[in-house]
C-alpha cells in the first residue's frame, strides 16, 4: 500500500497539446505546497532522455516517484500523454495500491485544436504536424471508465476549478514544507 487515506492521487492524461501541463501547473499554483508534480515529459525526456516506447524505464520511474511522494505525505499529480497500452498497467496498480482517493482525468481535445495549441509552444519549430499526427490517439481511455473526460470547451480555469473540487483539494490546507 502507498500513501495515506488523506493523500490525493490525480492522473491527468491526454494527447500532446491538450492542456495537461497547464492544468497541472494550475493545480499546483492553486493548492500551494504539498502537491508533487510528476510530469512524464520531465522524467522521460529530461531525466532519462529516452524515447516513449513500451517497457521503457520512465514508466517505472514515474511509478516510483509518485509512490515516494505519496508515502512522504504529498498529494500527487501525474501528467502526461501516458498511452493506455504502455502506462495503463502501472497506473492501474498505483491506483489499486493508493490508500487515499485517486482521480483520473482525460483531456479530450480534437486533433485540429491540438495543432492550434501546439503552434503556440516553444517546441513547435522542432515538432511538426506530421509528428503530432503520429502521436495522436483519439480517446485513448484507460479501461473501466475510471477517467473523467474533460472536453476542449472547458476553459483552463474551469478545468482547474472542477478538479480542485472533485478531488477535495480545494478544501485541504497546503503542507507546511
Amino acid at each position: 500500500m502507498v500513501g495515506t487515506e488523506e493523500t490525493r492521487l490525480v492522473v491527468l492524461r491526454g494527447n500532446s497539446a491538450s492542456g495537461k501541463s497547464s492544468v497541472a501547473a494550475g493545480l499546483r499554483e492553486r493548492f500551494g505546497r504539498g502537491l508533487a508534480l510528476v510530469a512524464q515529459d520531465n522524467l522521460r525526456r529530461i531525466v532519462l532522455r529516452e524515447h516513449d516506447r513500451p517497457g521503457a524505464a520512465n514508466i517505472g520511474l514515474i511509478d516510483l516517484t509518485a509512490r515516494y511522494a505519496l508515502d512522504a505525505g504529498y498529494h500527487v499529480v501525474i501528467e502526461g500523454i501516458l498511452y493506455a497500452d504502455r502506462y495503463g498497467d502501472m497506473l492501474t496498480q498505483l491506483r489499486a495500491d493508493h490508500r487515499g482517493p485517486t482521480h483520473g482525468y482525460y483531456l479530450d481535445v480534437p486533433f485540429d485544436e491540438t495543432l492550434a495549441r501546439h503552434a503556440t509552444k516553444p517546441i513547435s519549430a522542432d515538432v511538426d504536424a506530421t509528428h503530432l499526427r503520429t502521436w495522436y490517439r483519439p480517446r485513448d481511455l484507460l479501461p473501466g471508465g475510471i477517467e473523467t473526460i474533460i472536453t476542449a470547451d472547458s476553459a483552463l480555469h474551469e478545468t482547474i476549478d472542477h478538479i480542485m473540487l472533485d478531488t477535495g483539494l480545494a478544501h485541504l490546507p497546503p503542507r507546511d514544507c
